[in-house]
């Protein structure tokens, strides 16, 4: 895999409609996954701005995608309340206990207890900042599926790393622990570039789509074939709706997770990409 330049260009790539493509793992291994996209609204927004975003929300037409998003925790009770029924509501984080002296957790408890059907583990915010580790992690996703959680598992490689080549020892070092438990019914894996969150970089369509084929090569020759035909796989970095389409047409690209753009009106642009796919 090439370094990604300092300066993005744009380079010329030929898209296959995903049901005509032949040289890919998803179409040999059976493909027909549902595309889902997921909205994480990380520490933004007030109330009265999330207010308007649910407003916004509500307006948008889904079409034949999955639609998760994730509010900051203390406002997600106005947004069950208020939002319609078609777009699912995700926390942020749990922990990897259940209730008890865990000051400043969320259990996964909790969250069940409060009808919240989706949570986002490993995102590589809370790898950095919060210094989670793969071990760690294993054990937060094991406790959420057993209390029933939905979970989309965020893994993706640092920007030296993806210029020394290293992207897939990296992203196979972040799956290792919890390859195991990818129940396609259960788990969406989010590969994101930490190089391309936030900061406008965004992986060409051929980085994308290699790795995400390397990854769900690596997931059937250590856990199945069949899981990883049918694992989701969403590709996450500064997606927006200029770039989303020629991205969503990919083969092995199942849908988004987004950060700042799930924020905006083209949140329905990047729905609508994955529609009908």
């Amino acid at each position: 895999l090439e370094a990604v330049p300092s300066t993005p260009t744009r380079r010329e790539f030929i898209v296959r409609p995903r049901a005509h493509s032949t040289n890919n793992t998803s179409e040999t291994m059976g493909g027909g996954r549902k595309m889902i996209v997921g909205g994480n609204w990380k520490c933004n927004l007030d109330v009265a701005k999330a207010t308007a975003l649910v407003e916004s929300l509500n307006g948008m037409e889904v079409g034949t995608t999955e639609v998760v998003v994730s509010p900051v925790f203390i406002h997600i009770p106005m947004v069950q309340n208020t939002l319609k029924k078609d777009i699912a509501v995700s926390a942020q984080n749990c922990s990897f206990t259940g209730m008890g002296a865990y000051t400043g957790d969320i259990s996964a408890d909790h969250l069940v207890d409060m009808n919240i059907p989706w949570v986002i583990l490993g995102h590589s915010e809370r790898r950095q900042y919060f210094k989670e580790d793969d071990e760690f992690l294993a054990k937060k996703l094991a406790y959420a599926l057993e209390k029933g959680l939905k979970v989309i598992f965020c893994i993706g490689e640092l920007k030296e790393q993806r210029e020394n080549g290293t992207t897939m020892d990296v992203c196979k070092k972040q799956l290792e622990q919890v390859v195991k438990m990818l129940d396609p019914e259960k788990v969406v894996i989010a590969y994101e570039p930490v190089w391309a969150i936030g900061t406008g970089l965004v992986a060409t369509p051929e980085q994308a789509q290699d790795t995400q084929k390397q990854i769900r090569e690596y997931i059937a020759s250590a856990a199945s074939a069949d899981v990883a035909a049918k694992i989701r796989i969403q590709y996450g970095g500064s997606v927006n709706g200029k770039n989303c389409e020629e991205l969503a047409a990919l083969p092995d690209i199942d849908g988004f997770l987004v950060g700042g753009a799930s924020l905006k009106p083209e949140f329905a642009d990047i729905i609508k990409a994955c529609s009908g796919k």
